[in-house]
């Protein structure tokens, strides 16, 4: 009996089987992969607009100049309760790169030092806000450029 063929066929298969696994653990795992990106870039956008959310609140708790300082600080205190920017930032801990993280805790420690400034009685107008707004703002900036760079994006 003529081994040759059988062990040819044999050593086909198992060519075969083994690219075919190797294929499907490949396109496996680039799913994997774009899901987890999708999913990171959803909750980036997510908290992103609830940063804003949080800050367009406390940039109108510190605009009427009229409002006992007392009613502002309260306004603030609520913008951050209702912001949802707490809850996703924990989020971002878990899923996020270190980069991401550490620009996103710089990020919501900006925000509240501004929430701060309007709770001890800082206007739009005064120079200790727009202190605090200018740092808020450029680490927002940061924020964005390291999730962009996290998610494969051009940073610009």
């Amino acid at each position: 009996m003529d081994w040759g063929p059988l062990l040819s066929t044999s050593l086909g298969a198992v060519i075969g089987i083994a690219s075919t696994l190797a294929t499907d653990h490949l396109r496996t795992r680039r799913g994997r992969q774009d899901d987890d990106r999708a999913a990171r870039q959803q909750l980036y956008g997510d908290y992103l607009a609830a940063l804003a959310r949080t800050r367009n609140q406390v940039r109108m708790a510190a605009r009427p100049a009229d409002v006992p300082d007392a009613e502002r600080a309260r306004k603030a205190a609520e913008a951050f309760h209702e912001g949802n920017a707490y809850e996703l930032r924990y989020q971002i801990a878990v899923v996020a790169p270190r980069a991401v993280v550490e620009a996103s805790t710089a990020a919501f420690r900006a925000l509240r030092d501004l929430r701060d400034r309007v709770e001890e009685g800082a206007l739009h107008t005064s120079e200790d806000y727009a202190r605090a707004r200018d740092r808020w703002e450029l680490l927002l900036t940061e924020l964005r450029m390291a999730m962009r760079r996290d998610l494969g994006r051009q940073v610009f």
